[in-house]
């Protein structure tokens, strides 16, 4: 079963998503990421771990984001399929599929099956001993060496791929700025949208203005970036500068604590 699940935008953002209350919608994409290759998931664990109300599951099966199959909170994700195309090769069948086909009559699956190219070569049946047989095993032997190259290069692939994700500058800001539990699918479309809107550097600035005023939410941020941009200021460069200017200005303005304890100042 994979261990990665997609998410698409044309079921995520929609009216009929969007809303339903935040707490229901990150039921959802919990819901998403634990569910096996088939779409079926055991909602009631998901439910004791992040802590919402059975409620949210209630307002899912209302909206038809989810489909329940018995009464031990195991539900079908109606919109798997649609987000998520897994491969017949690393395809595992659930174990609820029997129950799926029962109450999902004429549901389209993918069956697993075996990559071609791994499978074995076996030698024709000529009734006569095998005086091939050597060559027959390094057949095998060569074959079994390039699914093994395979696997390896497949395995660093994918190590790449998560320490690419794991290495992005602002996941590690919102990290930083929220905690990692924080981190949904919910904040992460909202950081997509001011991503691209004001662009990476200006983001992450702020970002680190988010955590050096102990902001606690992304609402924070994106209330920083509004500012900024009714400001005219579209860089880092010009945010510092405004900054610098501010600063200058209020030193300007200030008066000096000595000059406050004169008479003059006082007027007696």
């Amino acid at each position: 079963m994979g261990n990665r699940r997609m998410i698409s935008k044309t079921v995520t953002q929609t009216q009929r998503f969007l809303q339903m209350p935040l707490e229901a919608q990150a039921l959802y994409f919990h819901l998403i990421q634990n569910s096996d290759d088939d779409g079926v998931v055991e909602a009631f664990p998901v439910v004791r771990m992040i802590g919402v109300s059975e409620d949210s599951l209630g307002l899912l099966i209302v909206k038809d984001f989810i489909r329940p199959l018995n009464e031990e909170m195991v539900y079908f994700i109606t919109d798997f399929h649609e987000q998520n195309k897994v491969r017949a090769d690393r395809k595992v069948n659930s174990v609820y599929i029997d129950l799926l086909k029962e109450v999902v009559p004429g549901i389209e699956l993918t069956e697993p099956r075996q990559r071609a190219d791994r499978s074995k070569k076996t030698s024709e049946n000529t009734g006569q001993p095998g005086d091939n047989q050597g060559t027959v095993e390094g057949q095998q032997n060569i074959s079994q060496s390039k699914s093994s190259q395979y696997n390896l290069s497949q395995s660093r692939s994918s190590q790449k791929d998560e320490d690419q994700e794991i290495k992005n500058p602002i996941f590690e800001k919102l990290k930083g700025a929220f905690g990692e539990m924080s981190v949904n699918g919910t904040m992460i479309a909202e950081v997509e949208e001011l991503l691209k809107i004001h662009g990476q550097s200006l983001l992450l600035y702020a970002l680190e203005v988010t955590i050096l005023n102990a902001g606690k939410s992304i609402r924070y941020t994106r209330t920083i970036l509004a500012n900024w941009q009714g400001q005219g200021l579209r860089t880092v460069e010009q945010v510092k500068q405004h900054e610098e200017e501010y600063r200058g200005k209020s030193k300007v303005n200030a008066v000096p604590f000595q000059e406050l304890g004169r008479d003059e100042e006082l007027g007696f």
